[in-house]
Order: structure tokens, then C-alpha cells, then sequence
């Protein structure tokens, strides 16, 4: 698609007011494909033929229902941008990503401390496929990579490594990763890069690669080269872990303990996992910030360079206090 091209379709439909279940019914359809109502009867998908052929078919349904319907290829002129539009895609997938992880925490927090039990392991896995294949309907809808969709993973992938048997003694954690075995490194992520990306390619630079080079790219169509390493994405070297984002992750495992790296990686939990478990008085406005950079730029090269000097000012402000 080239940049002259229309980046969406509308479907624009008056249904009739008999029967009164027909409205509801339609509503329902376009839900189930992920459109979102810009109007009250107009709705936008992202251009593609499989989107095409979604709507085409909810077009029928309403002709045959005595309606009427179009489709259009779209650009937007004036009033919404693309990025507003993206924006009202994401914000439909983080409320379900949202509502998905509080199960999926649920679940977690009933669970007992110790090793579970066959009958428990047998119930969790039939859970767990359950709470994945939710997950998967969600991300089939997920057109833009929404920010909540990373926290869903890790919490996913947290469970599963419950249903594995404990590891023994002498497989235990050998401490710290050398931050010499990570350096002059490709690190690659998804596009789009957000507040837990932003923070993470920050860090990356200041504590563990000063060389790190950044590549973006699509997330579970991409095979990773020899020579590089992939954070916060689909089966990435370093991702989100339990409720751990990818900044508590890498801070963890390369055994950052710097002071004022604390109340950074509780911001960008909060931000990034919308769970409210830390609750510092700092992150509305540093949500606020991020928020700009990626509504300034769509570059991935130039949010990093931006987030980098934010979490850089983040990090010295933190220094300079007391108590953090």
C-alpha cells in the first residue's frame, strides 16, 4: 500500500427500525470483526481484503434485511487523523486485554504456593487453553498492537510455566547476566514502540549495550538473525514475565540495582500493565508525556530518541532525591 492509498474502509448502513433485534444483531457483527463506530452508523476497519470481505459480508446481511449499505476506501481530511483512529482501535483492545488480565491474575492468585497437584495441573491447563484462546480472538483484532497486549503475554506465559514440574536445585538462577555477552548487539523490537519499549531501548543504551543498534519490525511474522536480540515481543529473549513488564525484566536479569531505577521501572509497570500497583504521584504525567511523543511521531527511531531524553531527565531527577 502506498502512502497515496486510503488507509481505511467505512461501512455506512441504515438498517430498518422491524424487526427491533436486527440493530442489535448487526451491532454484534461488527463488534465480533473489531470495527469501530466513528458515527452512529458509520464504521471503520483497516483497509485489506480480508476486512473487505468482512464487511461485505455484514453489507449483505443488512440488504437482505431490507437495509441499506455501502463501503468506501477512506482517508481522512480533516476532523480525526489516522492516529486518533488508531487510538480508538487500541483503546478498544486494552479494555479487553484489561478484562482478560484480571482473570488471568484471578486465576493466579487462587492458585496454591506450593508444587500443584496432578489434578490441579490437569484443571489449570484446561483453563489456561481457555484463557489463551480469548487471548488469541482479542489479538485477531488487535490491527495496531494495542499496549496492553505485552501484559497479557507475560501474565499467559507465567501460568504455563506453572504447569511445568519444578526445575531442580542445581538448574536454580546463576545470577546477573554479563552485560559483555549483550553489548554490540541488533535489538529488535515491534513497531510502534511505546512507553515499556521506549523505557527498555533507554536502558538498553545506558546500562547494557552504550552501541545498541534498534530494529522494528512486524511481531510474530519476523525470524530473529544470529546476531540479534528481541525485547518486549512475541517469543522475544527479553519480554514481559509474570506481571513483570520488559523494563523489570531486563532490570532484573542484568541485576540493574541503581537507586533511581526503582521508581522508573514502577511507572512504566503502571503505564504499560494499567494495573494501578505501584500508584506513584509522577506517572499521569509521564503517561501524559509518552503519550505526545507517539502522538508527535509515528518514527520508531525518532519516540526513542524522544522517550530517551524523558527517561534520561526521569532517571536524574530520581537520583537527586532522597527517597524514591
Amino acid at each position: 500500500m502506498t502512502a497515496s492509498e486510503p488507509r481505511w474502509l467505512l461501512l455506512i448502513h441504515q438498517v430498518p427500525p422491524k424487526p427491533d433485534y436486527l440493530r442489535v444483531k448487526v451491532w454484534r457483527r461488527l463488534q465480533s470483526l473489531g470495527a469501530i463506530a466513528i458515527k452512529n452508523s458509520v464504521y471503520v476497519l483497516p483497509r485489506g481484503d480480508q476486512m473487505r470481505e468482512d464487511f461485505q459480508w455484514v453489507q449483505k446481511e443488512v440488504e437482505q434485511s431490507g437495509g441499506e449499505a455501502s463501503i468506501c476506501e477512506a482517508s481522512f481530511v480533516d476532523g480525526l487523523s489516522d492516529e486518533q483512529v488508531e487510538a480508538l482501535f487500541n483503546v478498544a483492545r486494552d479494555s479487553e486485554y484489561a478484562a482478560l488480565a484480571d482473570d488471568i491474575r484471578g486465576l493466579s492468585e487462587g492458585l496454591p504456593a506450593e508444587d500443584l497437584s496432578p489434578e490441579q495441573r490437569s484443571e489449570l491447563r484446561t483453563q489456561v487453553r481457555r484463557l489463551k484462546k480469548r487471548f488469541e480472538q482479542i489479538a485477531a483484532l488487535d490491527f495496531f498492537r494495542a499496549s496492553g497486549r505485552g501484559g497479557v503475554e507475560g501474565l499467559l506465559s507465567a501460568l504455563e510455566a506453572r504447569l511445568q514440574p519444578p526445575e531442580p536445585a542445581e538448574q536454580a538462577d546463576s545470577g546477573p547476566l554479563p552485560v559483555e555477552s549483550y553489548r554490540g548487539r541488533i535489538w529488535v523490537t515491534r513497531r510502534g514502540v511505546h512507553v515499556d519499549r521506549m523505557a527498555s531501548a533507554w536502558l538498553i543504551r545506558r546500562f547494557i549495550d552504550p552501541e545498541a543498534r534498534f530494529r522494528f519490525v512486524a511481531d510474530r511474522t519476523y525470524k530473529p538473525k544470529a546476531d540479534e536480540l528481541r525485547f518486549d515481543m512475541f517469543e522475544a529473549e527479553f519480554t514481559h514475565e509474570g506481571d513483570l513488564c520488559t523494563f523489570e525484566v531486563l532490570t532484573k536479569r542484568f541485576g540493574l540495582d541503581e537507586r533511581a531505577l526503582r521508581p522508573i521501572a514502577e511507572i512504566v509497570h503502571d503505564i504499560d500493565l494499567k494495573d494501578a500497583k505501584f500508584k506513584r504521584e509522577e506517572t499521569a504525567g509521564v503517561a501524559a508525556a509518552v503519550a505526545g511523543i507517539a502522538m508527535g511521531t509515528r518514527d520508531d527511531e525518532e519516540r526513542l530518541a524522544q522517550g530517551a531524553v524523558l527517561f534520561a531527565g526521569l532517571f536524574s531527577y530520581f537520583q537527586a532525591k532522597r527517597k524514591v
